[in-house]
């Protein structure tokens, strides 16, 4: 076994035993890179060496794509259509990254997404978010500390994903404030998201470590 394939193997055993200690284990094995199609490497390639490589912490620094990737590979040709428009919600979306991260983070709490939970509140406080914004949220409250643009945000957000529609009272704010480049980038970040939470609830995902899931289930 060369060295790659063993700090593969090494990384793979790692993140089976988080999720055996968390007590569910994840439903998609993860795929090392010497098993994967050429389909499916040349996907995890694109990842491993995109913009999200340069961000601490990201699953595509494991040794192969952690979650919602790691799923999305059964499909290469899906997978690599989502993580490039991932890429761009992330990286050049028209939105700050303290609402767009904001934004997700709605999004993980309407789903009660742990990981996606965990992976993205870090970013949204290293964007600028009140961590008191995200522990109201976090506890299926109404942040009482948000600035005008963020109340904007989770009112559209709140409203889109719990109505399945916006006012037209909600959609002016919005407008005013973002734009219809805006509004179109919180749509589809927050499209984007369920889409990420749905695979990562599904898959079982498990929070990296023995770390205890951040969100508690919320009466609907």
């Amino acid at each position: 076994m060369n060295l790659r394939s063993l700090a593969c193997t090494v990384a793979l055993l790692v993140l089976a035993g988080s999720a055996a200690a968390q007590g569910e284990e994840r439903r998609f094995r993860l795929i090392p890179l010497d098993e994967m199609t050429p389909e499916q490497r040349a996907v995890a390639d694109a990842i491993r060496s995109g913009p999200r490589a340069a961000v601490p912490g990201s699953s595509a620094n494991l040794a192969t794509p952690g979650s919602p990737f790691n799923p999305w590979l059964r499909s290469p040709e899906a997978a690599d259509i989502l993580q490039r428009l991932g890429s761009y919600l992330r990286f050049k979306s028209s939105l700050p990254p303290r609402l767009n991260e904001f934004a997700i983070l709605i999004v993980a709490r309407d789903w009660t997404s742990q990981y996606e939970w965990h992976a993205h509140h870090r970013l949204a406080m290293q964007g600028g978010l009140n961590p008191a914004v995200a522990a109201d949220l976090a506890e299926g409250k109404r942040p009482a500390l948000m600035q005008e643009d963020e109340a904007v945000v989770y009112d559209f957000s709140t409203e889109m994903l719990r109505e399945r529609k916006v006012s037209d009272a909600t959609y002016k704010r919005a407008l005013d404030k973002f734009g219809e480049r805006g509004i179109i980038d919180l749509i589809a970040v927050s499209g984007y998201y369920v889409l990420v939470s749905m695979t990562l609830n599904v898959d079982r995902t498990p929070v990296p470590g023995d770390a205890k899931p951040p969100l508690r289930s919320l009466a609907r």
